[in-house]
């Protein structure tokens, strides 16, 4: 078939899909392959996940794009295997060994104090194999050359790590984290305090913000459905946020707001709300102290 035969015509089609990621894919790919599912003109994804990491991967499409910097922001949730014994120079399973140390007699309590230190808020050293830049080039192409910059600490929160197994030489963990946490160097820096080497073989996000993960939210389900049934399956565009206040328009203000332009409203201030006429999202807005309507985001749909 040609190139242009192949050719599909993109549409302007918005809303939120919470997909679940696969395992030997990049999160761009999931992305396009979603898009391209939909047709949808525009895309963007909510916080990468690794090759070798699968689970939720919210997809935003058209106007949902807006507002997907904040569950960039957000807290997540992973159930992660760090295996004992060794570490890698990618900090999972895609590395080469680098270090080995026998592993300690493991038991509960011994793990749980581990734990209880990597609880709140601490300070995390990013990994060499990231997409952080040096001078505009991501650290994983200076890593792939053998080359190590220094890195500073960066502030983190880890709300929460619940021990969900363990056998002689590994541990299953349960982590709620804030954004910017690398789970990779989290399972390193434990299984250092542990006594012993540590790399990730297992990485599955569950939680973004809001979202919890819905298994069966697979690109082959997707591929299964009709184009209507795909359609289906979008949550509002304003999704990322729907948690927000939402308030109306002041009457007869509606098509004001969608130019950008600030409305008198009998509200109290308020950082950010929804702004709805009748059933429709117009968009973002804040309410200034002086009870004015000031728009931030305004949807063009």
């Amino acid at each position: 078939m040609s190139a242009k035969a192949q050719k599909i015509s993109r549409r302007h089609i918005s809303g939120v899909f919470l997909l679940n990621k696969p395992l030997g894919i990049s999160s761009n790919a999931a992305l396009q392959k979603v898009r391209w599912l939909y047709r949808a003109q525009k895309a963007g994804h909510t916080g990468a996940l690794d090759p070798l990491a699968s689970g939720l991967l919210p997809i935003c499409l058209g106007e949902a794009t807006k507002f997907s910097h904040y569950l960039l922001d957000s807290t997540k949730r992973y159930q992660t295997t760090i295996q004992l014994g060794n570490s890698t120079t990618t900090g999972d399973v895609e590395g080469e060994t680098l270090l080995e140390k026998a592993v300690p007699e493991l038991n509960p309590d011994m793990i749980e104090q581990v734990l209880a230190q990597f609880t709140g808020d601490i300070q995390q050293i990013p990994p060499m194999y990231s997409a952080l830049k040096k001078e505009g080039r991501p650290l994983y192409e200076l890593a792939r050359k053998g080359i190590e910059i220094e890195r500073e600490a960066r502030p983190i929160t880890i709300e929460q790590i619940q021990l969900l197994s363990f056998t002689a030489d590994s541990i299953t963990l349960d982590v709620t984290c804030s954004k910017g946490t690398y789970i990779r160097v989290l399972g390193e820096d434990i299984a250092k305090v542990l006594g012993t080497y540590g790399h990730l073989t297992y990485l599955h996000r569950i939680k973004t913000g809001h979202f919890d993960l819905l298994p069966e939210y697979t690109i082959e389900y997707l591929e299964s459905l009709t184009e209507q049934q795909r359609e289906a399956l979008l949550l509002p565009v304003y999704a990322p946020i729907d948690n927000f206040t939402k308030i109306q328009a002041p009457e007869g203000r509606a098509e004001y707001f969608c130019r950008g332009m600030e409305s008198n409203i009998d509200h109290a201030a308020e950082a950010e709300v929804l702004v709805f006429e009748g059933d429709k999202c117009l968009g973002l807005a804040e309410i200034s102290d002086k009870k004015r309507l000031i728009p931030k985001r305004v949807l063009n749909l």
